[in-house]
Formats: C-alpha cells, sequence, structure tokens
C-alpha cells in the first residue's frame, strides 16, 4: 500500500512507480535558496514527473516562487524523510507522506497543521477530498496534517470475454467464497490462470490484499490490549484462504509477483481475474494491453463486512521546521487542486489525471469519456472503502485498512510478508508461518501492552 499507487496512463509509466518498490532516479537537490524559492522532497512516479514539468510553466509563472524537486524512490524516499525530520533540518519545506505515515510524522510533531491554511484558502475546498482519505491525514488532535495529491482503493477485475465463454456472471459486489468458485471455473480456458494476486514480500506488497481479506473475515492483528492475533481462527482461516486461492488458482511463481509483476500478467492476458489498486485500471485500459477494452471492475471482494479494500494516499505536508510555510502551501493548494487536476486533463490526457483525492473529478465529463470503464467503480471504492478507524469486525486498538497504523508496522509487516509469502511458495505452512509471525507481532507491541 503502501500504496501506493502506480502511475496512470500507461503500463510503461507504472513502472516508475515507487509504490511497487520501483524507480531509480534521483532528481535536484535542494538549494536552500531565496524566500520565494521551495525544496519539495517526493516519491519518483509519474503523477510527479509530471507535477515537475508543468510547475515552471504555471505555478511559478503565476506565483513567483521557484520549486526545487528532489524525486526518489520509495524506499529511498522513506530514509531520506525520516533523516530529515529527525534532524529537524527544514531542508525540504514540502514532503510527500502516505497514509500511513502522516499520522504518525503528525504525533512525532514533524509535520505542520494545515487546517488555517485551508480554511483561509477559499479555492481550495477542503470539503471536496474523499472523507475516508482524510481520516488517515488527521492526526490524535484533529488537524489536518496532509493534503492529498491522488488516492486509491482496490476493486476486482475481471475479463468479461472469458467469463461469458465460460458461461459465467460476475456479481457486482462479490463474496471471496464466490471469487474462488469463479476462479476454479475459469481457470485454464485459453490457456489463462483463474486469478492474479501479489505474493511478493512488503508490507505494501503481499500484506495490502491479505490484510484485507484478513479483515472481512473477521481477523485483526490486535485485540484492545495489544495482545497478537495472528495465530486466531479468523486470521488462520484468512490466510489460508488466500494462500490456497493463489496456489490453486493463481500465476505461477506467484511468491514473485509484487504489483507490477501482478499487472504485467494481467495486462499480458495470463490471468482472468485481479484484486488489486483502482489506479491499475488506466494501465489495464492502455494502448498496448492486451486485454483493454475486454475487462469488468466491480467492488473489493467481502466475507463478513459489508465493505472492503483498502484505502491509499500519497500526500503534501509542510515540515514543522520549515521557514517558509507561506509559500509552501501555496505550492500543496496548487498541486492538490482541481485546477491542477484540470491542467494535467487539459495538456497531458484526462486519464493522466491524478484521480482518488477529489469527489469533483468523478463529475467532470472529460475524465468519465477517458476513464469510462472504471470511473463508476473507482469512485465507490473511494466513498465504499472499508473505515481505517474500523475495518473489519469487532474493535481493534489501530487504525488502517492494509496495515497496522504504529511505527513498528513497517519492519513488523515486511518481516510477516516473508512468512507469507514463503507458505505461497510451498516452502512451510500457513501454520508455521503464522506461528512464527505471531511471535513476532507480540514482540512489536510490546510497549503498548499496560499489564
Amino acid at each position: 500500500m503502501k500504496r501506493r499507487s502506480l502511475s496512470r496512463p500507461t503500463a510503461a509509466a507504472v513502472a516508475a512507480a515507487a509504490v511497487a518498490f520501483s524507480g531509480c532516479t534521483a532528481t535536484h537537490q535542494p538549494s536552500g535558496g531565496p524566500k520565494r524559492s521551495i525544496n519539495v522532497l517526493a516519491l519518483d512516479i509519474a503523477q510527479t514527473q509530471q507535477l515537475e514539468r508543468l510547475t515552471k510553466r504555471h505555478f511559478t509563472a503565476d506565483s513567483g516562487i521557484t520549486v526545487h524537486y528532489t524525486l526518489l524512490p520509495e524506499n529511498q524516499l522513506r530514509v531520506r524523510t525520516a533523516r530529515e525530520f529527525a534532524s529537524r533540518a527544514g531542508h525540504y519545506n514540502v514532503v510527500i507522506v502516505g497514509s500511513y505515515d502522516a499520522p504518525i510524522y503528525a504525533k512525532d510533531g514533524w509535520l505542520a497543521p494545515l487546517d488555517s491554511y485551508a480554511k483561509a484558502d477559499k479555492s481550495f475546498d477542503q470539503g471536496d477530498m474523499f472523507p475516508n482519505l482524510m481520516t488517515s491525514m488527521t492526526g490524535t488532535d484533529g488537524r489536518v496534517y496532509a493534503e492529498p495529491f491522488y488516492g486509491e482503493g482496490s476493486f476486482l477485475m475481471y475479463r468479461k470475454d472469458l467469463f461469458r465463454k465460460n458461461g459465467l456472471t460476475m456479481p457486482q459486489n462479490p463474496t471471496w467464497d464466490q471469487v474462488a468458485s469463479l476462479a476454479a471455473k475459469v481457470d485454464g480456458t485459453d490457456g489463462v490462470n483463474g486469478i492474479c494476486l501479489r505474493g511478493l514480500p512488503g508490507w505494501g506488497q503481499n500484506l495490502a490484499p491479505i490484510n484485507t481479506v484478513v479483515n472481512t473475515f473477521g481477523g485483526s492483528w490486535y485485540d484492545m490490549n495489544w495482545n497478537a492475533q495472528l495465530t486466531s481462527p479468523a486470521f488462520r482461516k484468512a490466510v489460508r484462504f488466500y494462500v490456497d486461492l493463489v496456489r490453486r488458482y493463481g500465476q505461477p511463481d506467484a511468491y514473485r509477483s509484487g504489483v507490477l509483476e501482478t499487472l504485467d500478467t494481467f495486462v499480458a492476458g495470463k490471468c482472468a481475474m485481479m484484486y488489486d489498486a483502482t489506479s491499475l485500471a488506466s494501465s489495464v485500459e492502455a494502448d498496448g494491453s492486451a486485454v483493454k477494452g475486454k475487462v469488468g471492475y466491480v467492488a473489493a471482494p467481502h466475507d463478513r463486512t459489508e465493505k472492503t479494500g483498502w484505502l491509499w494516499a500519497w500526500a503534501w505536508s509542510i515540515q514543522n521546521a520549515s521557514k517558509n510555510k507561506d509559500a509552501a502551501w501555496k505550492f500543496i493548494s496548487w498541486a492538490s487542486s482541481k485546477e491542477y487536476q484540470s491542467l494535467v486533463g487539459t495538456e497531458l490526457g484526462w486519464i493522466a489525471a491524478p484521480a482518488g483525492s477529489r469527489k469533483s473529478l468523478y463529475a467532470n465529463s472529460d475524465y468519465q469519456n477517458a476513464a469510462a470503464a472504471w470511473y463508476r467503480q473507482e469512485y465507490a471504492a473511494e466513498t465504499n472503502s472499508a473505515d481505517p478507524r474500523n475495518p473489519g469486525v469487532g474493535p481493534r486498538p489501530y487504525t488502517g485498512v492494509q496495515y497496522v497504523g504504529i511505527p513498528e508496522f513497517a519492519d513488523l509487516g515486511t518481516k510477516v510478508s516473508r512468512e507469507i509469502s514463503r507458505a505461497i511458495a510451498g516452502g512451510q505452512s500457513v501454520d508455521t508461518a503464522l506461528r512464527r509471525s505471531q511471535q513476532l507481532a507480540q514482540a512489536a507491541a510490546k510497549k503498548y501492552r499496560t499489564g
């Protein structure tokens, strides 16, 4: 999740997305500069590359503020961000943060609140942002600390042509049991696998979809006393289901498939279904895709809950140590605005517009025409996703849909994802993977237990 979203225009652009743990180039280093100059630290993906290209001719020309970008792959971005914030150096005025990071950084005092800026900026229209996304941008004090640049949910994509060939019908709101049954029936048709699912280790790789299955099956990582629950019946049932599904009907060597590999397999026409990020649809429908025009889109599968699916955004924040917060806000209010979305749509094509953050985009006829195959389902995924405060069955002491909103989860989730990936590869049983993961989770939350 990290969600991380991916590039929207083409599959080639998607390959640059750090959300998928890829990309390898950095651009300008911060230069200090005068008061009318700001430094921006961001993810190196197609959306930010487009932003950088458009900034001088539009934002700088209008505001007089020069912007120096540093674009990094996700892993390098997180290291640079942590070092920058911990040092309180203030070199970067604006830093892009994810849904997982924003409340943690806000609690640490590293981010400046943005409420007063947004309230005073009459053209910004804070109320146009998707409410569920803003939950993750809001601190425990109720103040907003980041403004979404773009967001994503998750949904199920399926091959309409293969379903017709087999006389199958996809429900608009499928259960996971229905998905498994359909995967079994369509598997092998024209040599394709029944479903593509992520198996690659990573807290933002295989755990993104797996956690949504855990939530809707009634599981959680911790109970209200911060005791780990990874060997509970519900958690075990969910992981067994996912592992069995991908081992029986998934792509070969699924344990090596992250978001990009899974997307490539589906776009190549080798899978009948794929459960993944809404942001992938633009690549599925791009020129050159073997399945363009052949794919249907429905809600994320569920089990015990009515709502499921993940929710993620990359969002702009102002470093608390910045000495140029006013200029930083001017940049954020432009880069997260309706006007910027329209600028991208007009100059680069509406399929490239950073979506998933503002409701108004989905009422725009130009975007509707460009994204006709999936925009309704994308909008539904944003508005009807699981609530980050309570994404499953029963209370839990943490927030987050596809992650656990504590600093320890970045390391814990990666370790647990490796254990599950080994089970997908057939190297160990699910029970063994979860016994080991239970110990890791219990140790990671030690400081939160009061007893």
